[in-house]
């Protein structure tokens, strides 16, 4: 019997592969980073073949790693960066383009065009129009890329976000890969009907899309298997990929915020805050998404209101391997301690401008504040406090539409060891936050889909007992002191906001 249930995490910067045994314990990972493309200002991508063979290599990796064969696994789910989009030739298996990164702007001219279309953007998909979505991405694509109209026509040129891409490798390729994505990934497309969970002609019509390329939306947690994986392939038997998930929805199961009210924080490559809404589609007034939190066979759509910031921990990166002034990303947090404050130094990293609650693209990062007092360190401490009041704005808003009020955040992803930033992000918020023992639960939560489908678990309430504690922050900042510092953050916003190129 197969005791265990195996994840991918395909991730902006990284591939892994995880495996669980039933009580949501990591039994053996592995993890590979892969190329970051910038061809010019604005302009992000991946290299889809590079993205398919770090997926194998991860599987392999791990497996040998926890001394495991493809047979120990009941099933394997998948999670992804989201709004990546990927276009690709399924008679030969080759990209028509490299994929266009969720952060990627070069479709600003398409979103303008679509600014009358606003509120009926918003009412049938839940967004506003933004670079950040796929479906202007897609539209780029058919329009700038010489031979990919015609080949739609011909059905030679297939569309994924990256889950999409991933699974269709997964299960054979060239030789039979099946081609579907799961509700949460098609939810961000600017495609897809909120309501109905389908594509939507009028949608398809106004960004000029052809039906065919889409993938079948299937539900994210799905008995029957959106296909096999091959025995001659990186996982070596045949298992069922069985659970799909966006990488925020994912991290949102993986933290058990599974009823409504409940709420997670996820730090990445950005950072991503979603509230469980339960089966009520909850429009926001104050700049968040209205996005599916996740489906289940023969279950209504859970629903989720959600904050994206678009530049968190890769304005660490930034530090890193633009700035220099650290080696490794860890280094940040020693550099920062050094000093008692910032220095009166406040960052603003608007890379890819401002995601929610302002969603303005011209947004342009910045640093204000500076005298020769300053010092890397004030820099490095900025840095951390942006992340920080960046998703203070989120929970503001989010508070704001839904009523609710959190009691303490749950936290997650590879910043969470940053036991400083921890600190901040209490003292900026004003509640307590909380990282579970499992502190990389996007994986978890694409797994749990996976294990329910196949009845590895048996219900929800199964992954709820899963999770434990591992250590909390609680606030020390007195209120005069919180709203000051957000104050002076707020007024580098607004010179952001201001930024004319």
């Amino acid at each position: 019997m197969a005791r265990y249930v195996g994840a991918v995490d395909q991730g902006t910067t990284s591939s892994r592969f995880m495996v669980f045994d039933q009580h949501g314990t990591e039994v053996a990972r592995h993890q590979i980073e892969h190329r970051q493309i910038l061809p010019q200002p604005g302009w992000v991508e991946h290299d889809p073949l590079e993205i398919a063979s770090r997926v194998d290599e991860v599987i392999a990796g791990a497996l040998w790693r926890g001394g495991l064969t493809g047979a120990d696994l009941a099933a394997i789910g998948v999670t992804n960066q989201r709004e990546t989009t990927v276009v690709w030739n399924p008679k030969t298996g080759r990209p028509w383009y490299n994929a266009i990164v969720w952060q990627d702007t070069r479709s600003e001219r398409i979103v303008q065009a679509l600014e009358p279309q606003r509120e009926f953007l918003r009412k049938r998909t839940g967004l506003p129009p933004a670079t950040y979505f796929s479906g202007s991405k897609l539209k780029w694509i058919l329009e700038n890329v010489e031979g990919v109209r015609a080949a739609a026509d011909r059905g030679e040129a297939l569309f994924g976000t990256i889950d999409t891409w991933v699974i269709w490798n997964l299960t054979g390729g060239t030789d039979g890969g099946v081609h579907v994505t799961d509700v949460t990934n098609a939810s961000r497309t600017l495609l897809m009907d909120l309501r109905t969970c389908n594509w939507d002609d009028e949608l398809l019509a106004l960004f000029d899309i052809p039906r065919p390329m889409l993938p079948k939306i299937r539900p994210s947690s799905a008995r029957a298997a959106y296909g096999m994986t091959r025995r001659d392939g990186s996982v070596g038997a045949e298992v069922p990929v069985c659970g799909a998930l966006g990488d925020q929805q994912a991290a949102t199961v993986g933290q058990v915020c599974l009823s409504p009210g409940e709420a997670k924080n996820t730090y990445g490559t950005g950072n991503f805050m979603l509230l469980n809404t339960g089966h009520e589609i909850v429009p926001s007034k104050a700049g968040l998404l209205t996005t599916p939190c996740y489906s289940m066979d023969d279950k209504d759509t859970v629903y989720a209101l959600e904050g994206s910031i678009a530049v968190t921990g890769s304005a660490v990166q930034w530090l890193r391997d633009q700035i220099g002034i650290i080696r490794t990303a860890a280094d940040i947090e020693p550099l920062a301690a050094s000093v008692p404050d910032n220095g009166g130094v406040y960052f603003v990293p608007a890379f890819s401008g401002l995601f929610a609650p302002y969603w303005r693209s011209d947004a342009r990062g910045i640093i204000v504040g500076l005298s020769r007092f300053n010092t890397s360190a004030h820099l490095a401490r900025a840095t951390l406090e942006a992340i920080c009041f960046q998703t203070r704005a989120v929970l503001d808003a989010m508070t704001s539409d839904s009523g609710v009020r959190l009691d303490v955040l749950k936290v997650d992803g590879g910043a969470t060891v940053n036991d400083m930033l921890m600190q901040l992000q209490a003292d900026v918020l004003g509640v307590p936050v909380v990282r579970p023992v499992v502190a990389e639960t996007t994986a978890l939560g694409a797994a749990y889909f996976a294990g329910l489908a196949v009845g590895f678990w048996k219900g929800l309430d199964d992954l709820r007992r899963n999770w434990k504690a591992d250590r909390q922050w609680d606030p020390s900042w007195s209120a005069d002191q919180r709203q000051a510092a957000y104050n002076e953050w707020q007024k580098a916003v607004e010179r952001s906001l201001g930024w004319v190129s």
